[in-house]
C-alpha cells in the first residue's frame, strides 16, 4: 500500500506544479511586454541623442544610429548648462522650506490642536485644487506687486506656496500615527509646542521628510508653466531651456533627444536612490499607530 500511495501523492502534485508554472511565465511575460513599452520611448531618445543631424529625423526614429556621435550632446549641454544650475538653486531651497513649513503645519494641525483646526485644515487643502492656470495673471500682478524679481525668486516663491497643500497633508497623515503620549509627556516636562517639534517629532520624521522632498523637487525640476510666465531664457530653469532647444525652423533632434536626457537625470537619480523610502513613507503615514 505504501509503494502505491507515494506515486499517487506526487501525480496529484504534478497539476498544481504545472498551473504555478504557467502563472508565474504569464506573469513575466506580461511584465517584460509592459517594460518594452514602458522604455521604447527611452530608446529613442538614447539612439536619437548618438545620431548625426542628416541621420535625426522622424522617418529614422526607430533605427540605430549610421554613426554614433557625441555632437548633440555637446549642442545640448551647451544651451542647458546654465539653466541646469538656475534649477538647482530653485528647487533646493523651494523644496527644503515647503517641506519643513508643511511638517510644521502638519505637527499643529495633528498634535497641537487649536479651535478651528479642521477648518484651516480644510482651507489650506483647498489650494490643491485651485488650477494654475485660473490664478495665472493675478499671480503675475501681485508677484509684479511685491516687487518679486522673475526669475529663480519668483519661482522660489510660488513652488513654496503651491507645495504647502500638499506637503501639509503628507506631514499631518503621518503626525496622526505618532502616539499622542509622546506630546502629553513633553507637556508634562514643561516643553513648549516649539521645544515639542524640536526635540520629538522633528526627529522621527525622516521617512515623511523623504517623500516631501521627493514630491517637491520633482514636482518643481518638472515645472513648465510658472516657468513660462516668470521667468525667461535668460534666467529661466531647465524646462524653459529645452523648450528654446527644441524650437527653431530647423529642428536639432539629437540635441533636443539628449537635452531630454539630460534635463531628466536629476529626478531619475533621486528616484533611483531614494524610491524605496518614498515608498515605505507613503505607508507609513498611511496607518495610524
Amino acid at each position: 500500500m505504501t509503494t502505491e500511495a507515494i506515486p499517487a501523492a506526487v501525480t496529484s502534485r504534478i497539476p498544481g506544479e504545472r498551473s504555478r508554472v504557467v502563472g508565474r511565465t504569464i506573469k513575466y511575460v506580461l511584465l517584460i511586454g509592459f517594460a518594452l513599452v514602458v522604455l521604447l520611448p527611452a530608446y529613442v531618445l538614447f539612439v536619437t541623442s548618438f545620431k548625426g543631424l542628416g541621420d535625426a529625423t522622424p522617418a529614422n526614429a526607430w533605427k540605430l544610429p549610421e554613426s554614433w556621435e557625441t555632437a548633440g550632446w555637446s549642442r545640448a549641454w551647451e544651451q542647458l548648462g546654465p539653466a541646469l544650475g538656475r534649477t538647482f538653486a530653485m528647487v533646493i531651497p523651494a523644496s527644503i522650506i515647503s517641506s519643513m513649513l508643511g511638517s510644521m503645519n502638519g505637527f499643529v494641525l495633528s498634535k497641537w490642536r487649536f479651535p478651528g483646526a479642521d477648518v484651516v485644515f480644510t482651507l489650506i487643502l483647498f489650494g490643491m485644487f485651485i488650477p494654475y492656470q485660473a490664478v495665472m495673471v493675478p499671480l503675475v500682478q501681485l508677484m509684479s506687486n511685491l516687487g518679486v524679481p522673475n526669475g529663480v525668486p519668483s519661482l522660489i516663491v510660488l513652488h513654496v506656496v503651491y507645495g504647502l497643500p500638499i506637503t501639509t497633508l503628507i506631514f499631518r497623515n503621518y503626525y496622526a500615527g505618532v502616539p499622542i503620549e509622546l506630546v502629553e509627556a513633553a507637556r508634562v516636562d514643561g516643553a513648549g509646542m516649539l521645544r515639542t517639534y524640536a526635540s520629538i517629532i522633528l526627529p522621527i520624521s525622516a521617512p515623511a521628510f523623504v517623500v516631501v522632498l521627493m514630491w517637491q523637487f520633482t514636482s518643481a525640476w518638472n515645472d513648465y508653466l510658472f516657468a513660462l510666465f516668470f521667468s525667461s531664457s535668460r534666467n529661466g530653469p531647465v524646462t524653459i531651456a529645452l523648450n528654446f532647444l527644441a524650437s527653431g525652423q530647423l529642428q536639432d533632434y539629437s540635441a533636443s533627444m539628449a537635452g531630454a536626457l539630460i534635463a531628466s537625470v536629476p529626478t531619475l537619480i533621486i528616484y533611483i536612490l531614494l524610491g524605496r523610502y518614498f515608498v515605505g513613507g507613503l505607508m507609513a503615514g498611511s496607518v495610524k499607530g
